[in-house]
């Protein structure tokens, strides 16, 4: 089950820049800009404690468990 970081729909609804959250959390561009891409592999739980308190927003509205199709798993 992949876990999807959802930070760029977020910013994007919010016309939120990376740069911007950044400022605002005191998190490094990249790290922003990691969480933003499809690739996140890992993250620290403080940095989605950052992110969630400046953003307002509950750790489920940030981060997702897709569930994998029926047809993935009868395979």
């Amino acid at each position: 089950m992949p876990v999807i970081v959802k930070l760029k729909d977020i910013l994007a609804e919010r016309n939120m820049s990376q740069r911007e959250l950044s400022r605002l959390t005191g998190l490094r561009p990249n790290t922003i800009s990691h969480l933003c891409s499809s690739g996140v592999d890992r993250v620290h739980l403080s940095t989605f404690d950052i992110i969630c308190k400046a953003l307002d927003i509950q750790l489920h509205d940030l981060i997702v468990i897709e569930e994998e199709s029926a047809a993935r798993l009868h395979d």
